[in-house]
């Protein structure tokens, strides 16, 4: 489970980091709005704890810039002591939960595993492109009506891209989504998966492309391609 936490308390940040670390998740730590910013356009996350006292922009501006880019990403706000215009401001922008300072990490953590558990049970339990299709509750991906044998890093990398399909997916995405909890994988340990990958989509009438500048996009090889730029370099 990948989690961004929004925090200018760098005291703070760090002891969350090792806690949530020690405890199984992959935590990011950005002390400012605008690192947010940055991790949160280069990579999807589970979730976000966001705290509200920003040295740049106030978190409540965080997350409607959030939404407004339709960012549907589970958010738990951090706020002071009896902060009740926080928590309703909060809710009418968008906010998925709240945690009041000081608090308990074990709390956190119940509330962050309820929250993705809640967005995950709220998406759709199938998924298809073409003759590709994914049956969510039994997390397995056919091709053609056939069982489509994956290893679990294809599967996380084809999910990623079916879940987008006819949209890019930025490599440092996909690359956290598959290497999660592998710290020694290399920048280019993506590319082994997805050549892997093409390999059994090989004369079906899907196909993974890279965008080059952008990423990866799956598509119908009925769609036409997007723009010069794309290839299906293997």
């Amino acid at each position: 489970m990948r989690i961004l936490l929004v925090e200018d308390e760098l005291d703070m940040a760090s002891w969350l980091v090792r806690a949530l670390t020690q405890s199984g998740f992959v935590a990011d730590h950005a002390p400012d709005a605008r690192t947010a910013e940055a991790f949160m356009d280069g990579t999807e996350y589970d979730a976000i704890v966001l705290d509200l006292q920003l040295p740049d922009k106030h978190g409540m501006s965080v997350l409607a810039d959030m939404r407004d880019a339709d960012n549907r990403t589970p958010v738990l706000i951090l706020t002071a002591q009896g902060a009740l215009q926080d928590r309703v401001r909060g809710l009418n922008l968008g906010a998925d939960d709240f945690l009041t300072k000081p608090f308990e990490v074990a709390e956190l953590e119940a509330r962050l595993a309820a929250l993705v558990r809640r967005s995950r049970g709220r998406q759709h339990p199938r998924m298809q492109c073409a003759s590709l299709s994914y049956d969510g509750e039994s997390h397995a991906f056919s091709l053609r009506g056939t069982l489509l044998p994956l290893t679990p890093r294809e599967q996380a990398a084809l999910t990623a891209l079916l879940m987008r399909t006819g949209a890019p997916v930025s490599k440092s995405n996909l690359f956290g989504k598959v290497f999660t909890n592998d710290s020694t994988a290399g920048p280019d340990a993506i590319e082994v998966v997805l050549h892997r990958l093409r390999r059994k989509l090989e004369g079906s009438d899907v196909r993974i492309v890279t965008v080059r500048g952008l990423g990866y996009m799956l598509e119908s090889t009925g769609d036409a391609v997007v723009d010069a730029d794309v290839s299906n370099a293997r």
